[in-house]
């Protein structure tokens, strides 16, 4: 593509130039690239202009302020907002690959990767190459591609489905978070049906304000985000956003547990359970939790509302695995890894849990630094009432004091419940696991399928499945 075409998106050319990609970050750059010099938090993207240009950048797009760091003689685009064009700029030069594609988009504050998953699932029981975005992993087709965001940066996102589109994908099926929401990260997709999961209190420390957070999950079902939407409305923020979009006069359907009015799907039953609409289903899952009766039936919904030829039949066992979600990886005793990192999964995952936990309900987390704090002692009370032990232990304290977090989240606990705090998590992991029944359960909640912990500076390898299975191992042996 002709540099020269971005001016069709208000972007001023100076110079001529063959484009044959688009990337953000001057390390990934290959030659024919067009390198986005974004302005940043602490320094601009532009800067590294001439280590992309060394590197095969035909051309540089960024900013007035950015354009003094390009080198002389390199064509150029000016845009008044680099990041705000950036998502057209890659779509245009990827060749519109969106457009080809049926697409799906989860939002919500938890449940977002099971519903993706079920959604990929559903789309792929009835032969549909998918492509799956999302917080655990990009999948081609099944197939892993490394992620490092929930939602990808928009020019890796664009080639992330030219590259689909390549394998003959026919579906698209994404996370989508707020903060990619408020980043404008998915510009200029147009998704076929937009899910929305619930909304609870975390990333406080983005948004500010439960409303302002509420704000940006909204934005993917205005008419420019989506086509339709599918809303569970069981929650009390979906509740108000169906009625807003009832009020817009946009395409969308309800789904829960209590009747609404307008277009939906009534769910009745839990493992396996019906969906009503015009028609009525009979659905069921294996992973466990009435909030996963809620993620698979808000993912048969999705894909009934895109009228997916044969989703009846494909909506009829609604069971992925998804790594670190509610994942049982020993049965005497039971432990089970969940990405359950506020006070609202907490509470579902520990609910679930103690129902079919004949001995002790022994919980595990922390809580991520440089994040809310808020939620802290909240998370803390949560687990205190739910549980008979309370391993209080790390999670990624990025740069903040580990030891100032877990004195938060225990001013919520403390005199609730037996807590035992062993910062090193691998070592809390173990002693939980050794200490506990055959009977009990235990629940290694807040990081699910990560494998790296962040301390200050130091990046750790340490995956709680792992490490437990280490543990389970040690308890078998004589």
């Amino acid at each position: 593509m002709k540099l020269s075409s971005l001016a069709a998106l208000g972007v001023a050319v100076t110079g001529e130039a063959d484009i044959v990609g688009v990337a953000a970050d001057n390390r990934t750059v290959a030659p024919g690239d067009l390198f986005a010099g974004v302005p940043g938090e602490h320094v601009h993207g532009a800067r590294f202009a001439a280590d992309a240009v060394g590197r095969g950048a035909a051309a540089v797009l960024t900013d007035e302020a950015g354009a003094e760091h390009v080198p002389a003689g390199i064509p150029v685009a000016i845009a008044a907002d680099v990041a705000a064009v950036l998502g057209r700029v890659a779509a245009l030069v990827y060749g519109e690959p969106a457009d080809r594609l049926r697409s799906f988009a989860v939002t919500g504050t938890n449940g977002k990767t099971t519903t993706a998953y079920m959604v990929e699932h559903i789309l792929a029981r009835l032969g549909c190459v998918t492509g799956l975005v999302g917080t655990v992993a990009l999948q081609i087709a099944g197939e892993d591609v490394p992620a490092s965001l929930t939602t990808p940066q928009p020019a890796d996102l664009q080639r992330f489905l030219a590259d689909l589109v390549a394998a003959g994908g026919t579906d698209l099926v994404m996370e989508v978070s707020s903060h990619a929401l408020a980043q404008r990260r998915t510009d200029p997709i147009r998704y076929t049906v937009a899910g929305f999961t619930n909304l609870t209190q975390d990333h406080l420390d983005y948004h500010e304000t439960l409303e302002e957070y509420f704000e940006a999950k909204a934005l993917l079902f205005a008419e420019e985000k989506s086509e339709r939407g599918v809303i569970w409305t069981d929650d009390e923020y979906g509740a108000l956003l169906h009625e807003r979009l009832m009020r817009e006069g946009r395409p969308v359907a309800w789904a829960g547990r209590t009747q609404r009015d307008g277009r939906g799907w009534l769910v009745e039953g839990e493992g396996e359970f019906t969906l009503t609409g015009e028609q009525t289903y009979t659905c069921q899952t294996g992973l466990p939790g009435d909030f996963n009766v809620a993620n698979a039936a808000l993912a048969a919904a999705m894909v009934l509302e895109a009228g997916v030829p044969g989703a009846e039949t494909a909506i009829a066992d609604i069971s992925p695995a998804v790594p670190g979600r509610m994942e049982v990886l020993s049965e005497r005793p039971r432990v089970v890894v969940d990405f359950a990192h506020n006070a609202d999964a907490l509470e579902k995952a520990i609910s679930s849990l103690r129902r079919d936990t004949a001995g002790r309900l022994i919980t595990l987390t922390g809580s991520a630094g440089d994040r809310d704090a808020l939620k802290r002692p909240i998370m803390g009370r949560v687990v205190a009432e739910g549980s008979d032990v309370f391993y209080l232990t790390d999670d990624d304290p990025h740069s903040e004091d580990p030891a100032t977090i877990r004195a938060q989240i225990r001013a919520g606990a403390e005199g609730l419940v037996e807590i035992r705090e062993i910062g090193d998590r691998a070592e809390a992991i173990a002693d939980a696991i050794l200490t506990a029944g055959d009977d009990d359960t235990v629940l290694l909640a807040g990081r699910g399928h990560e494998t790296i912990q962040e301390v200050g500076s130091d990046l750790i390898e340490l995956d709680d499945r792992v490490v437990a299975r280490d543990a389970l191992a040690r308890r078998d042996r004589p």
